[in-house]
């Protein structure tokens, strides 16, 4: 059976990576070969904020040998993405252009939590026993040269993830004018990231046992866990507590003779062993699982996701419901009436749909908008669209991207504060992003009104679109006066969104 040869580029901050696979319906994803380049991408970001022109010119070079290692193997399909060193970078547009005019590779700048997205989809691809693991209670630990991202599983359900700023790259820049001063910086290194780590527990852990850590990290995470040739391997908390005991004691000559690398890789090892014991320690775990997987092979898994060449049981969608419900109940969200108006606009949604600019992922950026509607209300009662909007704006969502997480912020605040049109306040929006803000605002304004009372007076809805006209029939328990006129309301605004006039018909049942 004839596949499609993929390609994967990882651009980080140590090492530019590609990985060819063959991807096939029988066989799913078969890695052909893997290329790895060093090249020191993050020194630059974290100390000038700019990439320099000659590490650019680096970078050009390496992707050119990969676009010609592409040809040989016949590559028909690839994605190259960029994390962390290019993404804080000030000058990361024109580091894209240059890309795309000296190479012709098309560069994706990730987002955090995109990029942290395709890390959890790579650990995913190992199918059941990704599914296994998760069941009882788990973190994984993605690391790279900025911070380090933690989501929590408990039963099967993703309960929050959380991003902080202790990558290798950061400890090390922010600590360079005191290590030097002290005989012992793996006890300054623990005093600096202690506070972090603590603060996380206190509010995201709680009361939860985590059994298993799973880790995604980078060239030094494997070793740190002797994991060089990047195998799936398990490891016990005592079994990394003796490494540990052993490697802290050595002088950066000795620890590079007995890992077999340069002193200046050695003395980076320090850091990350000291996070890794602080994060077990912490969270204690009694297993740590090192799957052998990078983020090239979540870039394949979603390739092959996407092209449907491939089928998952896992549903990715709902961990990012899932993400954006724990944060609405940090900020204190009226369950009933989120499930409520989530159930209404979904239906208004897949009644209009085909008439609109929406497409599928627009039904889950709705639901989480849902989710989210009254977020605000935890900070001020008065200024609900605001503080919403700044909430949903400063608080990544594992699975979403910057630009959807501004579509999402926008459309909760536009729910109760009048619509500013393109032009107007475009957050930096592409028009039709904002087209997109202003239908999604129409359907949740519609949705929001039919249970403003938040007495979830509706026991059934179906809808039917037929030519310009969308009827919304519903069966209530309870007087529907209150959502009725509030209904009314949001009818002019809604039929300039979509063309289309809603009408509302209401079955009372005696309750």
């Amino acid at each position: 059976m004839a596949g499609t040869t993929f390609a994967a580029i990882d651009i980080g901050s140590y090492n530019v990576t590609m990985e060819i696979f063959e991807i096939t319906k029988k066989n799913g994803l078969k890695s052909l070969n893997v290329v790895r380049k060093r090249l020191e991408l993050g020194k630059d970001t974290y100390t000038r904020k700019m990439v320099s022109p000659e590490v650019l010119d680096e970078l050009t070079l390496i992707l050119l040998d990969y676009s010609r290692i592409m040809k040989e193997y016949g590559v028909t399909a690839y994605r190259a993405c960029a994390k962390t060193a290019v993404r804080e970078a000030r000058n990361y547009l024109l580091v894209r252009e240059h890309i795309r005019n000296k190479t012709g590779i098309l560069l994706e700048i990730l987002s955090n939590s995109e990029q942290r997205f395709l890390s959890y989809k790579s650990i995913a691809s190992r199918g059941e026993e990704f599914e296994k693991i998760i069941a009882k209670g788990t973190a994984i630990i993605d690391v790279s040269g900025g911070s380090i991202q933690i989501s929590l599983f408990d039963k099967d359900t993703l309960i929050t993830a959380q991003n902080l700023r202790l990558g290798l790259l950061s400890i090390s820049t922010r600590l360079a004018a005191v290590e030097n001063q002290t005989t012992h910086p793996e006890r300054i290194i623990d005093q600096f990231i202690r506070k972090d780590i603590l603060n996380f527990k206190r509010m995201h852990l709680k009361d939860r046992n985590i059994d298993t850590i799973i880790l995604v990290g980078s060239y030094f995470t494997n070793l740190v866990f002797q994991n060089r040739l990047d195998m799936n391997k398990i490891e016990t908390r005592e079994e990394y507590y003796r490494w540990y005991e052993k490697i802290i004691r050595m002088s950066p000559h000795d620890a590079a003779a007995f890992l077999g690398v340069g002193t200046e890789v050695a003395n980076a090892i320090i850091p990350m062993a000291v996070l890794y014991r602080r994060l077990i320690e912490v969270l204690g775990v009694d297993n740590i699982w090192l799957p052998g997987i990078q983020l090239t092979d979540g870039i394949a898994y979603d390739y092959a996701l996407k092209a449907k060449i491939i089928r998952t049981q896992h549903d990715f969608d709902k961990d990012i419901l899932m993400a954006a419900k724990h944060i609405a109940k940090r900020y204190a969200g009226n369950k009933p009436h989120t499930e409520k108006i989530m159930e209404i606009a979904d239906a208004i949604f897949k009644a209009v749909r085909r008439e609109s600019v929406l497409g599928p992922r627009d039904r889950l950026l709705l639901k989480v908008a849902c989710q989210l509607n009254d977020c605000g209300k935890y900070i001020s009662l008065v200024n609900v669209a605001e503080c919403s909007y700044n909430i949903i704006i400063s608080t990544e969502i594992i699975g979403l991207s910057d630009n959807e997480r501004k579509i999402i912020a926008n459309t909760v605040k536009y729910n109760t504060v009048p619509f500013q049109f393109y032009g107007e306040n475009s957050d930096g929006l592409t028009e039709y992003d904002f087209l997109r803000v202003a239908q999604l605002t129409a359907i949740l304004r519609l949705a929001n009104s039919m249970d403003q009372s938040y007495l979830q007076k509706i026991t059934d809805i179906r809808t039917l679109k037929k030519d310009d006209r969308l009827t919304i029939d519903v069966t209530v328990k309870e007087d529907f006066t209150l959502e009725r006129g509030l209904f009314e309301a949001n009818i002019e605004f809604f039929e300039d969104m979509f063309d289309i006039k809603p009408e509302l018909k209401v079955r009372r049942v005696e309750g």
